[in-house]
């Protein structure tokens, strides 16, 4: 059976390169519609939380309001941007 295919593609070199041409083609539209993501993003979801307390020292407010509010926040599906200005 390989005998045959090899001898029909010596016979037939004109529809061999129009064949190797088409499937070359081919791929490289399936290359070039394919859509690609190289670095897939595998980071955490990131909140960023600025709070202002007066009277308050930095590790108080991060303890009693950023650190609350980020844990909450971080699990709103829905949500793309939170700002509090």
């Amino acid at each position: 059976m390989i005998d045959r295919l090899i001898e029909l593609a010596l016979r037939n070199k004109f529809l061999v390169v129009m064949l190797w041409i088409g499937i070359a083609g081919w791929g490289l539209w399936a290359m070039l519609k394919a859509p690609i993501d190289a670095i897939p993003d595998l980071s955490d979801n990131q909140v960023i939380v600025f709070t202002d307390w007066q009277g308050r020292s930095p590790q108080e407010v991060e303890d009693q309001i950023t650190y609350p509010l980020t844990v909450r926040w971080t699990f709103i599906s829905p949500a793309r941007a939170c700002w509090n200005a």
